[in-house]
Formats: C-alpha cells, structure tokens, sequence
C-alpha cells in the first residue's frame, strides 16, 4: 500500500521539525526501498495499492513492469485494506499478505514467512507486529471483514484490538518478529543510528532513506 508523496499528505506526524517538502521527499525514498525489495520476491505475484486513484501514472512510471497496479478503494485505512483483501482473494490467490511503505528496510524474509505460515496450513492470519502498538504486515487466506472494522487506527490498540477481533473469531494467529515504521522523529533517530556502522551496498534494504538520513541537516541537529 503507497500514497502519493505530496507534500502536506504524507508522513505529517513528522511535520515539524521537517518540513512537508522534506516529508515527502523522505516518504518518496520509503517508496524507491519498497519497490526495489519487493521486486526481488520470488514465487509471489506483486501488487501495488496506491491512493488517490489520479497518481497512476505516477506509480507507473515508478514500479516495475511486473508489478500489478490498482488504485485503493474505501474512506478509512480498514475499508481499503478489507477491499484489497477482497479483491485479490476474489481473483483465486491462496493467500495476500499486505504491508504498508513505512519500514523501508523491511526484510522479504519476514514476507515469505507470512506466506509459508499460511499455505503450510499453519495460520489463518499473520501479523507482523510493530513496537508502538500497530502492525507492518497482515496476511490472510480468507476474507475477514470484522477485523478492519471498529478498529481505534492509527494509536497504539490496533494491534491488540485486532488480535481479540481474531480470537472471538477462532482463528489462528501467528505473530512475525516486530519491526519498526518511522512514525515519528525519534524512528528516524533510532533508524539512522541503526545503520550508521553498517556497509550498505547497492543492494541493502532502507539504503535509499539511510542515505536521505545522513543528508539531513535536522535530524543530526538532534543527535
């Protein structure tokens, strides 16, 4: 899932102390790590779920020509992710497994695992959880619409609210190492000091928001 990276709609949490134009520039080098890792899965078909529906050209010109491109559908981030759900479970998958584009270092390992839980029958759902109460990734074989409705977005319940969703409904859960978004000024903190005596090469996942990181005159303000 991707919106586009305008200034003002995306990534405002961190605004200020960047800029909007900084946001979006930063959201802009989430996208360019997402596209290059998951253009590197294997065995699975891609898809890329952007809002608002008129920047498909701009997602076009960005993806790979393998990626499936369609546009997010729903008023609140429950709605559209049920609809992706639906959509592509309706088209004969086995399974989807959907993440957002806010941990650009996130490894495909953590997105093959979601798949080889559910296929080897060992899950209903998979979630990936993440340390501020959300989740980086949800997977599924079957359409659950209760999971994505009444859920308190965007606050540290949604991970936990959605789990007892899933228990009254009988399922079985498995839950993925956690891993970070970057919400919020101190992730990007936390994430540049991560990386910082790491070699990263062409090929490194997140290199492209590490190099923005070393580049930006705020964050190393607050080091």
């Amino acid at each position: 899932m991707a919106k586009e990276p305008v200034p003002g709609k995306v990534k405002t949490r961190l605004t200020p102390p960047l800029t909007p134009h900084d946001a979006a520039d930063l959201y802009r080098c989430f996208l360019q790590d997402r596209l290059l890792s998951m253009g590197a899965l294997s065995g699975v078909d891609i898809a890329l779920a952007y809002t608002p529906s008129r920047a498909q050209k701009l997602f076009t010109d960005v993806c790979p020509e393998h990626f499936d491109l369609f546009a997010q559908q729903g008023r609140t981030l429950g709605e559209k992710i049920c609809h992706i759900f639906q959509e592509k479970l309706s088209e004969g998958y086995a399974a989807v497994s959907i993440t957002g584009s806010d941990s650009p270092d996130l490894p495909n390992r953590l997105i093959q695992t979601s798949f080889r839980l559910m296929l080897t029958q060992r899950a209903d759902l998979v979630l990936g959880p993440c340390p501020d109460g959300g989740y980086y990734l949800i997977a599924a074989t079957k359409l659950y619409p209760e999971l994505f409705s009444g859920i308190p977005w965007s606050t540290d319940k949604v991970l936990a609210t959605t789990l007892k969703k899933a228990a009254a409904l009988g399922l079985t859960t498995e839950l993925l190492p956690p891993w970070n978004d970057l919400d919020t000024f101190q992730d990007l903190i936390l994430y540049h000091q991560n990386y910082l005596h790491r070699e990263m090469d062409a090929n490194s996942a997140g290199k492209m928001t590490y190099s923005f990181l070393l580049n930006l005159p705020k964050l190393h303000q607050r080091l």
